[in-house]
């Protein structure tokens, strides 16, 4: 049985299992040393390019879409993102994660392997990360908690419980939890003003794509 048969079981399968997946995917990094790290990262990259293929057809809001919002949006949570960071703590931000985030330091300065990896961190921090997490936060988890039968609820329905209960989440998943809360309601906003998923994949793609721009031209491998 193929993978997109068995997601197609239910509207929810599609929208919560690859975010699962990836998110295992994600726990294994760095358990074995810290180059597993880099080889787990390609392992969830390759194998997120695979799952949001297999959803694309099942999912009809997984659409990346463009508009001046989408855009506005992206530079500004990027904004925000750096500019909060002194000031509040954050989760596991040890000087051995800070040091194993830099493939300079784990492969050699300038090697074919460190540069492979800054390249594959690039592709799927921009490519795969904002449709699997914004499918299953934005679409998913905001319509859920508002009601069991989700998909009965607009992806433009502002509802306080769902919009908070959300982004806390979504801020939680991330080391820098404060500025992953505050992006996870600017993403929810841009849904639930343009009634649809893909401006929020986009400007989550932009955000991604220049701070990992600015990690490596500014060595803040905190970010990553």
């Amino acid at each position: 049985m193929s993978l997109r048969k068995i997601l197609s079981r239910t509207p929810l399968t599609p929208r919560v299992a690859p975010f699962i997946i990836f998110l295992l995917l994600t726990a294994g990094q760095g358990q074995f040393g810290a180059e597993s790290a880099y080889w787990f990262y390609l392992a969830k990259t390759l194998v997120g390019f695979w799952l949001v293929w297999a959803t694309w057809p099942l999912v009809p809001e997984m659409r990346w879409a463009l508009s001046w919002e989408a855009v506005v949006v992206g530079l500004g949570v990027l904004a925000m993102w750096i500019m909060i960071d002194p000031y509040y703590p954050k989760f596991g931000m040890t000087k051995t994660a800070v040091e194993n985030a830099n493939p300079n330091l784990v492969f050699g300065l300038h090697s074919p392997l460190a540069r492979f990896f800054l390249t594959v961190h690039l592709i799927g921090m921009t490519m795969v990360v904002p449709p699997l997490e914004e499918v299953f936060y934005r679409s998913f988890l905001y319509r859920f908690v508002a009601k069991a039968n989700f998909l009965d609820v607009p992806l433009n329905r502002f509802l306080p419980v769902p919009f908070f209960v959300t982004a806390g989440l979504f801020g939680l998943e991330h080391t820098q939890w404060l500025a992953g809360i505050l992006c996870g309601l600017t993403f929810q906003w841009l849904v639930l003003r343009k009634n649809r998923l893909g401006d929020a994949m986009t400007a989550h793609a932009i955000t991604n794509l220049l701070l990992g721009i600015w990690v490596i031209w500014q060595g803040a491998w905190n970010f990553w």
